[in-house]
């Protein structure tokens, strides 16, 4: 079976893997335009593409399929099969038609709920239990295709968005693979209709929602801390310094201080008053430094220690 791949950040690369290990032969690799990344801002790939270049497998990188030629250069691979794993780019109906078996999407929620670009993160913001990973036949629509195979998994209490997009990319290389071993084995995948009911959309993040607001309960606050992780990462005002905030956690505090109020400071963390409980900061970061425990940033402000002692 002829397959083209498309992907582009780390989530996707096992997947990548799936196809290469499944028997299939994967003839070509599509991922966005090379973009500028670090202090240089020099053009870097992504990972799929150094991944596809190691295993010597032809790059493309369409900025669109908005020219016919675009599109006749993907038939011209003549794929039975286009897999797609967080591409970036929206498929028209023409390059839906392409393949033989049309395109399959892998997506990193438990479909209807949270359709689009930020499911992971919106997920663990919204208090979901479980998540998981859908391999789903695509469709013109945002993520509205039939699901083919599903997996599962409980959200832990501590789970990052970090920890949670490393196990949904092996669940979804898990998904990919058995779906591909059983398509070349001659199996049609029964396509199961996603429900009317349950329609969440997981908009893009923006950065300027890593602001921590004090005035909403600590619960909801310690949420965001831990959905972006690792990115863009929780920002706050602490005592009059902007942090980064890496961790923190809600605790079940009785208060009469103003939300963003400093109410304890210990080794064990600092303590934000929010609008319901506080919220105890961990792990930190203070501008141009590296994130640090509480106790060494209390080491460096010891007035915080002596303005709640």
């Amino acid at each position: 079976m002829r397959v083209v791949f498309a992907g582009t950040p780390d989530f996707s690369v096992a997947c990548l893997e799936a196809c290469r290990a499944s028997g299939a032969e994967v003839v070509a690799v599509y991922t966005q335009p090379d973009r500028p990344a670090g202090r240089g801002r020099k053009l870097a790939a992504s990972p799929v593409k150094a991944a596809a270049i190691a295993a010597g497998i032809p790059v493309e990188q369409p900025a669109s399929f908005k020219a016919e030629a675009d599109r006749d250069r993907l038939a011209a691979y003549a794929p039975d099969l286009m897999v797609v794993v967080a591409y970036g780019l929206i498929l028209p109906r023409k390059v839906l038609a392409i393949p033989r078996l049309g395109c399959w999407n892998v997506h990193a929620s438990l479909l209807p709920r949270w359709r689009g670009a930020a499911p992971i993160q919106r997920a663990i913001l919204a208090g979901d239990d479980a998540s998981g990973v859908d391999l789903m036949q695509m469709e013109a629509g945002l993520d509205t295709g039939p699901v083919l195979i599903e997996r599962r998994t409980a959200i832990a209490a501590d789970e990052t968005g970090g920890s949670l997009h490393d196990r949904l990319s092996v669940l979804g290389a898990d998904a990919l693979a058995e779906g591909l071993r059983r398509t070349m084995a001659g199996e049609t995948l029964a396509a199961r209709a996603q429900p009317e009911a349950g329609v969440e959309y997981a908009h893009k993040l923006d950065k300027a929602e890593a602001r921590l607001d004090f005035a909403l309960a600590a619960l909801a606050l310690e949420r965001k801390v831990r959905a972006f992780n690792p990115w863009p990462v929780a920002e706050a005002d602490v005592a009059g310094e902007r942090l980064r905030i890496w961790s923190a956690r809600a605790i079940e505090v009785t208060h009469s201080a103003e939300p963003g109020q400093v109410i304890a400071a210990t080794r064990d963390g600092i303590d934000i008053a929010c609008a319901v409980g506080a919220l105890r900061l961990t792990t930190v970061q203070r501008p141009g430094g590296r994130p640090i425990g509480a106790a060494d940033y209390l080491n460096a402000r010891p007035e915080l220690k002596q303005a709640v002692s």
